[in-house]
C-alpha cells in the first residue's frame, strides 16, 4: 500500500486535521515524523510559504520547500506555483515569531525525501500508483505520483484513442491511476495510462451492430473520420461534410469485426459540445491490482499484436 500519496490524496480529513488542530498536535506530529497537509496561503518577499495550521502560522522556508539532488537550486517558480494549493510537509521545529508568537516550522522537502528513499526508489515498471494531475502541455500531461514528486505521462500513452491534446482526458486536479512505463538512466520515472482502460474486446462487448450511439470525433483522413466510442475504442465511418475534429456525433454500428480490430460505423449527426469529459472507467481494481506485467489490448483472433511489456 503506497503510504506516501500524491498532493491532495494525502492523510484522511479527520487524521490531517487532528494534528494540525493544535500545538500539542503538531508537536506530536513532529514527534511522530507524520507528513500532514495544508494550503499555501502566500509567499512572502523571501520567498517563504505561509500557512494557517489551526489558528497557528506555519512559516516554509524557501529551501525546504522541494527536495533536490546535491547543487541543484530551487527556482522561484516552484516556490510561487505552491500558493492555493495543498502541500504536503513535515514538521522540523518551532520558532518565536512576530508579538512572541509560536511558529511552527516547515518541510515540503523532508517529506519527499523520505517518500523517495522509502516509495519511489522501491518502483518498477508495471507498478500501478495513484497520481494526481498538476498540468497539461500539448506532449502530455504532468502527474503527481507522491509527495509533490512529479511525472511525465506523454499523450501517447493516456489512451488508445489519439487525443489532439491531453485536456480532453484530464483537468489539472484530476485524481487518477497510472502505471511505471519506464525508469531511466538518471531516475526519472515515465507513466502510462492506457493500460488501465480495457482491451478492445472488453470495449467493444459494450457495442452492438445495429446501435445508434454517442461518440467524439477525434481525426479526419482523407479515407475517413476516426470516431472515439470509448477512451480505448474508435471505430472508422465515411467522410461526412461539415464534421469537424472533437465533435460529438450519433454513429451507427455496421459491423464489429475483432480479426481485424475494426468497428464501422455511420455518422448520423455531429454536433460541438460543451460537456465536460466524462469520468474515467478504469478495467483494474485499484485495491487489489498494484502491478501488471503484460498487457495485450488485440484480441487473440487477430494476427495483429499490440502490446506492453513491462520489464
Amino acid at each position: 500500500m503506497n503510504t506516501y500519496q500524491p498532493e491532495g490524496m494525502y492523510l484522511s480529513h479527520i487524521e490531517n486535521h487532528e494534528f494540525l488542530s493544535s500545538r500539542v498536535g503538531l508537536e506530536k506530529a513532529m514527534e511522530k515524523q507524520k507528513i500532514l497537509e495544508a494550503v499555501a496561503l502566500l509567499c512572502d518577499s523571501d520567498f517563504n510559504l505561509h500557512f494557517d495550521l489551526g489558528g497557528i502560522t506555519g512559516i516554509m522556508p524557501r529551501e525546504e520547500v522541494m527536495y533536490t539532488q546535491d547543487g541543484e537550486e530551487i527556482k522561484d517558480i516552484a516556490v510561487l506555483t505552491r500558493v492555493g494549493k495543498p502541500v504536503c510537509f513535515k514538521i522540523i521545529g518551532f520558532s518565536v515569531g512576530a508579538n512572541n508568537t509560536i511558529e511552527a516550522i516547515l518541510s515540503r522537502r523532508a517529506a519527499q525525501r523520505e517518500c523517495m528513499l522509502h516509495y519511489i526508489s522501491t518502483l518498477v515498471a508495471g507498478d500501478v500508483v495513484p497520481a494526481v494531475v498538476t498540468h497539461l502541455e500539448n506532449f502530455g500531461a504532468f502527474v503527481d505520483i507522491g509527495c509533490g514528486i512529479i511525472s511525465l505521462l506523454s499523450i501517447d500513452s493516456i489512451s488508445v484513442s489519439r487525443i489532439s491534446h491531453p485536456r480532453v482526458r484530464f483537468m489539472p486536479g484530476d485524481k487518477i491511476l497510472a502505471v511505471v512505463k519506464n525508469i531511466d538512466e538518471y531516475g526519472r520515472i515515465y507513466m502510462t495510462h492506457r493500460e488501465l482502460l480495457g482491451t478492445w474486446e472488453e470495449n467493444a462487448v459494450l457495442f452492438s451492430p445495429g446501435q445508434t450511439v454517442a461518440g467524439v470525433v477525434r481525426s479526419i483522413e482523407n479515407y475517413g473520420v476516426f470516431v472515439e466510442l470509448t477512451p480505448n475504442l474508435a471505430g472508422l465511418a465515411e467522410l461526412k461534410e461539415g464534421v469537424e475534429i472533437n465533435q460529438s456525433a450519433a454513429v451507427y454500428i455496421k459491423s464489429i469485426i475483432p480479426e481485424k480490430m475494426k468497428i464501422k460505423l455511420i455518422i448520423i449527426d455531429s454536433h460541438m459540445s460543451t460537456t465536460q469529459n466524462k469520468p474515467i472507467k478504469y478495467f483494474v481494481d485499484a485495491k487489489t491490482t498494484t502491478h501488471i506485467d503484460r498487457w495485450c489490448y488485440s484480441p487473440a483472433c487477430s494476427s495483429r499484436v499490440i502490446e506492453s511489456v513491462f520489464v
